[in-house]
Formats: C-alpha cells, structure tokens, sequence
C-alpha cells in the first residue's frame, strides 16, 4: 500500500532565497578551482609548465585525451 504525504493547510513550499553577498564567494572558490583544473589538465606542459618533470602529465593523461586536449 502506499503512502503519502499531507501538508498541512495553508502551506506552500517555500524555496529559501540565497543572498548575492553570500554566493559570490563560493563562485569565485569555483571559477579558481575550475581554471586551476583546467590549467593542470590542459595545458601543464612545455613552456608553460609550473611544475618540473611530467608527473602531473601522466597522471592526467587519460583525462586530457577524454577531454580533447591534444599532449603528443
């Protein structure tokens, strides 16, 4: 059998308003980690290379060719 749900009388579902000051800097911790990803898995090699080596491109070598990025 199933079973429901009743809400009591009156209510409406209410969706909790998040304010602008509140969101911005979680978007900002996003778009710096996103670009930070996107600069290990893309383009962390050659010239622009922040780190010696290629431990960083083999580790993400697989995801760069899942991704479309081009590394040979």
């Amino acid at each position: 059998m199933a079973q429901g749900a009743v809400l009591p009388a009156g209510s409406v579902g209410v969706v909790p308003v998040v304010p602008i000051k509140e969101l911005v800097p979680w978007a900002v911790f996003a778009g710096v980690i996103l670009l930070a990803l996107l600069y290990l898995v893309g383009m962390d090699q050659g010239s622009t290379s922040v780190f010696s080596g290629s431990m960083i491109h083999e580790f993400v070598h697989d995801g760069r060719h899942l991704l479309g990025f081009p590394c040979h």
